[in-house]
């Protein structure tokens, strides 16, 4: 009877380490997975960003660029008014003052994760993959290095029923705008005509008013700021 009551204990015992082991790993698993956070410092003041899990390849790919700070020094080269503030270029770093930029990149492309269905869209302040056009580039795939944060406009039922249409025209109907989508393209803004085309892979957390700031910029005929505004350092948090 001792010897039966002994083993009892024993397998008692091995099912609380056993317990205490998995409890351990789905602790430190959860430490693992935390959001991918990011500082960007500009000469215009600093911008945090979080990316998205649900977009692991374009979110690692940034990542590890900013790790190797492939960002830092880099000119917000292309900014248009009520769209988007665009960098990445790294011919810019030591651009001269008026220079065409916007052709340089890394030799590698990241493949396009669209997550409309996830609620991952082109509202105002998400951080998206810039590209090449749909006729070298139909695949849709994210340039390596070169990324827009989005400002837009604020629409109204009319301007929703445009960008509608013309969202039929360029995905062949594919992409369809969700009562939310409306309503926050009807309230907080963003670029619609870019959904499901383009890459969303974060957003903007904290600095909304620098990016409000950079999109103001005076731009010459290629857009580029006529006073460069640029990336002073990119850290990951």
């Amino acid at each position: 009877m001792a010897s039966l009551n002994l083993k009892a204990i024993d397998t008692i015992m091995r099912n609380i380490i056993l317990l205490s082991a998995m409890i351990l790993f789905c602790s430190c698993a959860g430490r693992n997975t935390r959001p991918v956070e990011l500082t960007m410092e500009t000469t215009l003041g600093t911008i945090e960003l979080r990316l998205y899990d649900e977009t692991p390849l374009h979110r690692d790919n940034f990542k590890s660029l900013a790790q190797e700070g492939a960002f830092d020094s880099l000119l917000f080269h292309r900014v248009i008014q009520d769209f988007m503030i665009q960098s990445g270029d790294p011919d810019s770093k030591n651009a001269e003052s008026g220079a065409f930029l916007g052709e340089g990149d890394r030799p590698y492309t990241v493949p396009a994760e669209f997550r409309l269905e996830q609620g991952i869209y082109h509202r105002r302040g998400v951080l998206a993959g810039a590209r090449e056009p749909d006729d070298v580039n139909p695949e849709q795939r994210s340039s390596a290095m070169q990324f827009y944060i989005v400002w837009g406009r604020i629409f109204d039922d009319e301007g929703i029923a445009k960008v509608q249409a013309r969202l039929d025209a360029n995905t062949q109907g594919r992409v369809k705008l969700t009562p939310e989508m409306i309503e926050t393209y009807k309230t907080i803004g963003g670029t619609p005509h870019l959904d499901g085309q383009y890459t969303v892979f974060g957003e903007v957390t904290k600095g909304l008013e620098v990016v409000d700031a950079i999109q103001r910029s005076a731009t010459d005929e290629n857009d580029r700021p006529l006073e460069d505004v640029r990336i002073l350092k990119v850290t990951v948090r």
